[in-house]
C-alpha cells in the first residue's frame, strides 16, 4: 500500500514544506493541546502550515488486536484540532505494513514523501517505526539527511496534577467515574459521541422523550448511571449550541431482560432539558458534566417516571440552569 493511499493530505499543503507532528491524540488533551500550540507557533513564524497527523487506528489495536478504549473518535480529533489552529489534519492508516516500517522507512515515506515536511515537532518521549525503535537522537540524524528539522517539548504537567496529561490517566479516570479529573485533564468534559438512531419510543410513552445514541462500542465509557450533561447537535452546518440534559448510560434493567437475545450493550439515552426535538439521524456529542446516581431497577413505570422528574432537576441544579416548566 502507497503513502499516498495511507496518509490524506491535499498535495499543495505538502508542496508548501509544513510544520508537521504525527500522534494518536486520543483526547486531545492538555499534553496534546501544548504541543498543537507550540506546533502553530514555530509554523508561523516560519511562514509554513502547521499540519497535525493522526495515526489511526491506535497502533495497540494492530499490534495486539484490541486497542484501548477510545477517547475521541477521529472525527472528535479532527474538530478539536482544527479548533486549536491547525492548518490541516491529516489520517495516517495504521496498519501491519506500516508497523513493519523501519524508523528511516516511516521518516522516508511519510514526513518527507507525504508531507513534505520542513520542521517535526515531537514530545520529549516520542518513538518511532518498527518495535519503537526510533528516538529523537534518530529523528535528528533522518532531519539532517532528509531535509526536515526536528525540535521536541517536554510537556508541563497541568495544573494540581503530579504528572503531564495523558491518554492512559484520562480513560483510568473516566472509567473510575472520576470526571472532575479526567475534566482537569483534558482541559474540557469528556464527551461521548454517535447518531442518534431509532429506539423503541419508551421515554416518548413517559413523557420524557430521549435521543438513543449509537456508535458507542469500543468508547471509553463512565460507570453506568444517570448523569447531568450537554448535548450539542453536529451538522453539516457546523456544531449547534450545548443543550442542558440528563442522560442514562445502562442497560435499563426496568424493562429490559436478562438473557436475551445477544450479549447486553451499553446504551445511551439522553433527555433534552428544554424538551423533545427530533434528532434522529443526527450526530450527537453529549458532554458529561456530573454523576447523579447509580442505574436501578424499578417496579414499573408510574416509580421509573418520577425518578426520571427528579433526575431532570439534579441535573438542571448540576448545570446551573432552570429546570423546564419552572
Amino acid at each position: 500500500m502507497t503513502v499516498g493511499r495511507l496518509v490524506e493530505l491535499p498535495p499543495a499543503l505538502a508542496a508548501a514544506r509544513p510544520a508537521v507532528t504525527v500522534g494518536v491524540f486520543d483526547g486531545v488533551h492538555l499534553g496534546h493541546q501544548a504541543l498543537v500550540a507550540e506546533l502553530v507557533r514555530w509554523a508561523r513564524a516560519a511562514g509554513a502550515p502547521a499540519v497535525v497527523v493522526v495515526v489511526d487506528p491506535h497502533p495497540r489495536a494492530v499490534l495486539l488486536g484490541e486497542g484501548p478504549p477510545r477517547l475521541t473518535s477521529v472525527a472528535q480529533r479532527r474538530r478539536l484540532l482544527e479548533g486549536l489552529g491547525v492548518d490541516a489534519v491529516a489520517v495516517l492508516r495504521f496498519d501491519a505494513a506500516v508497523a513493519a516500517w523501519s524508523p528511516d522507512d516511516y521518516a522516508r515515506r511519510v514526513l518527507r514523501d507525504a508531507l513534505g515536511a520542513a520542521h517535526v515537532l515531537v514530545g520529549a518521549n516520542h518513538r518511532f517505526g518498527r518495535d519503537r525503535q526510533g528516538d529523537l537522537v534518530r529523528l535528528a540524524a533522518l532531519g539532517a539527511e532528509l531535509g526536515f528539522e526536528p525540535r521536541s517539548l517536554a510537556l508541563a504537567s497541568p495544573p494540581g496534577t503530579p504528572a503531564p496529561a495523558s491518554s492512559t490517566a484520562i480513560r483510568a479516570a473516566v472509567a473510575a467515574g472520576d470526571l472532575a479529573v479526567a475534566a482537569g485533564l483534558l482541559g474540557r468534559a469528556h464527551a461521548l459521541e454517535g447518531a442518534v438512531e431509532a429506539g423503541d419510543r419508551r421515554g416518548r410513552t413517559l413523557g420524557f422523550p430521549t435521543a438513543n445514541v449509537g456508535g458507542l462500542d469500543g468508547a471509553c465509557l463512565p460507570p453506568r448511571g444517570v448523569y447531568a450533561v450537554r448535548a450539542r447537535v453536529h451538522g453539516p452546518e457546523g456544531a449547534g449550541p450545548a443543550l442542558p440534559a440528563v442522560a442514562n448510560l445502562g442497560r435499563r434493567p426496568t424493562f429490559d431482560a436478562a438473557g436475551g437475545a445477544g450479549p447486553p450493550r451499553d446504551l445511551l439515552e439522553v433527555h433534552l432539558l428544554e424538551g423533545g426535538r427530533d434528532l434522529y439521524g443526527a450526530t450527537l456529542e453529549v458532554q458529561l458534566v456530573a454523576r447523579l446516581r447509580e442505574e436501578r431497577r424499578f417496579t414499573g413505570p408510574d416509580a421509573l417516571r418520577a425518578q426520571i422528574a427528579q433526575d431532570c432537576a439534579a441535573a438542571a441544579a448540576a448545570l446551573g440552569v432552570v429546570p423546564a416548566g419552572s
